[in-house]
């Protein structure tokens, strides 16, 4: 059973305004032998119950929940909003260049700022990278610090979160590029250099082609990489030897935040590397195609509203 996708925005809105057209999608990403099973069970022995976007399970022996959705176990799950608008979030967030915020979200799916800004984050969820493959050739590494400028905050909010110069109050993002692959980001507790060389060791392959700026943490990585140092003191570019495919990166990124979401808590961060890292990886791909792949890993990762607002961890 095939899941024909819509391949322009224009065409996924009327597609996917029918709930059956979503229904049979949904059905086509999680099983793809067109089976409907039981999430709890894995059981084939289920039917559709009329009048209801529900479906039942009559496995032997009988499990407490019998009934279930073709949210259960996804992103979706005990979410009130219909796939139809779920389709539409999916795609925008995959496919704006900059990200859609939370507010903008909620003006063109009809719904609150509240349930836009959680959605946006379960769909952030679901860009998540899942690959354990190292990178090679050729790559880039650096770093940079995330946080607002004190001249464009009231100045309660700059007593609150500015309490040095510097990079002191800002939040390190550490990034990783294969030059014409993929880029991997994260955030670093600090810039020191056990901390710089694990991730590169993390993910990158030995015997790579590595560049860096002059940072002393990336001192001693030629003892397992072809690592050159580009001082940005005196220039930006010599040769193949430079940093401007993230620095590239880092302005897309940034671009976003300050520019759509406008003020981003250190708490969610790593949530938004998420969303540009995959629009980043999938750069080559078309709006249809960056759908697809979002809506395949939509399944087993959910993100609950008390996991998101940390009330899970026990966070204030």
């Amino acid at each position: 059973m095939g899941k024909p996708t819509p391949k322009t925005l224009q065409a996924a809105t009327i597609h996917f305004s029918d709930l059956d057209k979503c229904d049979e999608y949904m059905i086509a990403v999680r099983w793809p032998d067109g089976q409907v099973r039981c999430p709890e069970c894995d059981s084939t022995n289920v039917k559709r119950l009329s009048g209801s976007r529900l479906w039942k399970c009559y496995a032997k022996p009988t499990h407490p929940r019998v009934k279930f959705s073709l949210k259960k176990g996804s992103i979706f799950e005990d979410s009130p909003l219909g796939l139809d608008k779920w389709f539409m979030a999916m795609w925008l967030i995959a496919n704006c260049k900059n990200g859609i915020s939370s507010c903008e979200l909620a003006r063109d799916l009809g719904i609150t700022q509240k349930a836009a800004w959680h959605v946006n984050h379960r769909v952030r969820t679901a860009m998540r990278l899942g690959s354990f493959e190292k990178l090679g050739g050729e790559c880039e590494v650096d770093e940079t610090f995330i946080g607002g400028k004190a001249r464009f905050m009231h100045m309660s909010e700059r007593k609150r979160r500015i309490t040095g110069t510097g990079g002191k109050d800002k939040v390190i993002v550490m990034g990783i590029l294969e030059r014409g692959g993929n880029v991997r980001t994260c955030v670093m507790p600090n810039r020191k250099k056990k901390a710089l060389q694990a991730e590169v060791k993390k993910h990158v392959e030995v015997g790579s082609a590595l560049y860096s700026d002059a940072l002393k943490s990336y001192d001693g990585l030629d003892a397992e990489y072809a690592h050159q140092v580009i001082d940005h003191a005196i220039a930006y570019v010599d040769g193949q030897v430079h940093t401007n495919g993230l620095e590239s990166f880092w302005s897309l990124l940034k671009r976003g935040i300050s520019g759509t979401y406008i003020s981003v808590e250190p708490f969610h961060l790593f949530r938004y590397l998420d969303e540009q890292s995959f629009r980043y990886n999938h750069r080559k791909l078309t709006d249809s195609e960056r759908f697809s792949i979002v809506a395949e890993q939509v399944i087993g990762r959910r993100l609950t509203y008390s996991e998101l607002t940390g009330k899970a961890l026990g966070a204030s």
